[in-house]
């Protein structure tokens, strides 16, 4: 089925007499594993209940590594739509969001449908993967896109862009540090905010048996034990970072085969160079994330502190100073 849609995706499209060179979809072939209620939230956010309700938008929040894009394929998948990805970064410009002008071989000048523009056009699904990476202006030229209006104007091509009706659209962030803040007017518009939190240690297990299933069973299960640990100390090591982790020790265990290395010692190392050495200890780094979150353990200071020494005996507040 598929295959089939991406068959059946046009190459070009003309509007206002310019021609559009569409992107091509991309396969929506990940599984969603778990968290059943998070996939329905985001199917209910593209329902369409009368002519007047247009579709939302909804923001998909976590941690990096969590699953927030593969979500968004298990929605498009559900609805047997083509799926493009947008990745926004820092230096994500309107035109690179909208259409693009290109010098072809004749001379003339190509213009490229963004998958954002090309889900549009062909009523797919648009991921904007990493919106929180993006400035406001490229964020203002979606404004009427994300809103009743549903279009965007091209000052490049010159032309005003209509979503089709089948077009739906969602948004991953990170819940860390973003390079800019994006405005309020733009998440009035990204609404509702869907979080995806870690999954509990049954669904983690599927989910490294799904990417892994040549994995044995010792090693998934290390590895997911380390996982629900730290999910239980607030530290954002994710599934993504239980496959690297698996994928290399076992590529290590590959390459010595025949050489007494333990898959204890293979995971070990994998664990060490894919998270930093620090991961080997998560108690460790389990305090060390608690006291940054409550701003550390330091005393605050006053001016005393500046002119005086801590025993010094002239201190106003010093058991010795006969004041």
């Amino acid at each position: 089925m598929r295959n089939s849609i991406m068959n059946e995706t046009p190459r070009s499209i003309e509007i206002g007499g310019v021609v559009l060179q569409l992107s091509s979809p991309v396969a929506a072939d990940q599984e969603w594993i778990g968290q059943a209620e998070i996939l329905r939230g985001l199917t209910a956010c593209w329902l369409v209940l009368e002519e007047r309700d247009p579709p939302l938008s909804p923001r998909l929040v976590g941690p990096p590594g969590i699953g927030k894009t593969t979500l968004a394929m298990a929605g498009a998948r559900l609805r047997n739509q083509p799926l493009y990805i947008f990745q926004c970064t820092s230096d994500t410009r309107p035109e690179d969001l909208l259409v693009t002008p290109v010098l072809a071989e004749s001379g003339k000048i190509a213009y490229h449908a963004s998958p954002l523009v090309s889900a549009m056009l062909t009523g797919g699904v648009c991921v904007l993967d990493e919106g929180n990476r993006m400035n406001e202006r490229s964020w203002a030229s979606l404004a009427p896109l994300l809103d009743h209006r549903r279009y965007v104007e091209s000052v490049i091509a010159g032309i005003t862009i209509a979503a089709a009706a089948g077009f739906r659209c969602c948004a991953t962030m990170n819940d860390d540090e973003s390079t800019y803040e994006v405005p309020e007017y733009i998440l009035s518009r990204l609404q509702p905010t869907l979080e995806i939190g870690f999954p509990n240690r049954a669904d983690e297990m599927a989910i490294l048996h799904y990417h892994l299933p040549f994995a044995e069973e010792e090693i998934l299960a290390l590895t997911v034990d380390f996982l629900q640990r730290a999910h239980g100390l607030d530290l954002e090591f994710s599934p993504r970072d239980g496959i690297n982790v698996i994928r290399y020790a076992l590529k290590r265990l590959a390459q010595e085969e025949g050489h007494p290395l333990s898959t204890d010692a293979a995971w070990r190392e994998a664990i060490e160079l894919v998270l930093g050495a620090e991961a080997l200890d998560l108690d460790h780094l389990g305090e060390e994330r608690r006291s940054m979150l409550q701003g550390g353990n330091a005393d605050s200071l006053d001016l005393t502190d500046f002119f005086f020494e801590g025993d010094d005996p002239l201190r106003p507040d010093s058991d010795d100073n006969p004041d």
